[in-house]
């Protein structure tokens, strides 16, 4: 605990030493950051991270796990009650987290916890995708409501998922039929008089839509063990004292607009428009896929380290100065400050 204290202490005497006479303003902060390549590192890694959690898709479960639900063939009142049992599995993952972090360490967590995230992306999307294709056939329908925009399908009604997206139509009997009623949110409204059989304009029947709550547990229980709360732990060991909280700042602005960004626009995304619900979320798998390679080769083990130690792990042998210590950088004139005498 002692070496920890007086390492906090000579960072700072450093950080006052290196301020003496200079500009103390958050652009001289910038550059100084900006000119020290360790740092620059370390606030790479953590803006990452910060943007990865978020880019992974964490947020879009947790704001419209009910949609998500309702998406895959549920009921709306059985997908509001199923979101909030789900969100569970997340408080158990960070339960876990917190028992293995100064165990397995914080690189294991993340990793294995980004490998879990990846897969069950990719089976929530292969769910959607045969909830669709198990949804029964359209073999017949009216004009309008044959086809819909779109722009990674054809765009052509040939399945009861495809016909309940357009908000006009109803799905009857393996026909799509244009109806003022279909879209609603409730299922029991007449049906157009063609209709002699189900009339379905929501949810179509369909054997995979227990996979969607498999995988929905499985991304936030494997999130939660990592993902959840490595990049903020990670990001409060990395920086140095002096420029730590300019730092942990500008990571947090990044989490923040990560967040904004997949949250605006996933329902967008989501659209059959766009990427429809399995594109979306292989989308998320796909940038989950990147942040494991990226963090496999850049993410070092902080476990168990002191701060100087935490800092020479961004350090590189082509960087200026890249060997020169805290003792160093505070000088003779330093060293007094900190004993209150002489050098030890």
């Amino acid at each position: 605990a002692k070496d920890e204290v007086d390492q906090i202490h000579t960072s700072l005497i450093a950080a006052e030493s290196k301020n003496e006479g200079g500009e103390k303003s958050f652009i001289n902060t910038l550059k100084q950051i900006w000119r020290h390549r360790p740092t620059l590192r370390a606030l790479r890694l953590g803006c990452g991270l910060m943007f990865l959690q978020q880019f992974a898709g964490i947020n879009t479960v947790m704001y419209y796990s009910a949609s998500i639900y309702q998406m895959s063939g549920f009921s709306r009142t059985t997908s509001i009650w199923l979101s909030g049992f789900t969100a569970l599995a997340q408080v158990l993952g960070i339960a876990l987290s917190i028992k293995l972090v100064e165990v397995r360490g914080r690189r294991w967590l993340t990793l294995r916890s980004l490998g879990g995230v990846v897969i069950s992306l990719v089976g929530l999307g292969a769910g959607f995708l045969m909830s669709r294709l198990s949804s029964g056939s359209v073999t017949d329908g009216d004009e309008e409501c044959m086809s819909q925009p779109a722009m990674v399908w054809s765009g052509l009604t040939t399945y009861c998922g495809d016909c309940v997206q357009i908000s006009t139509c109803g799905y009857c009997d393996g026909q799509c039929l244009s109806s003022s009623y279909a879209g609603d949110d409730d299922d029991s409204l007449p049906a157009p008089d063609t209709c002699d059989s189900d009339w379905i304009t929501q949810a179509c029947p369909n054997p995979w839509s227990n996979s969607s709550v498999v995988f929905m547990v499985l991304y936030l229980l494997f999130f939660g063990i990592g993902m959840g709360g490595m990049p903020w732990t990670v990001n409060s060991e990395i920086y140095p004292l002096q420029w730590r909280g300019v730092c942990l700042g500008m990571s947090t602005s990044s989490n923040w607009i990560g967040n904004i960004v997949v949250s605006a626009t996933f329902l967008s995304v989501s659209d059959p428009g766009a990427l429809t619900s399995y594109g979306a979320f292989w989308m998320y798998a796909s940038i989950a896929l990147l942040g494991f390679v990226w963090l496999f080769f850049e993410m070092p083990e902080t476990k168990g380290l002191g701060l100087e130690e935490v800092q020479k792990l961004f350090e590189r042998e082509e960087d200026e100065n890249s060997g020169e210590d805290a003792w160093e950088r505070i000088g003779d004139e330093g060293r007094e400050k900190v004993w209150g005498g002489g050098a030890k």
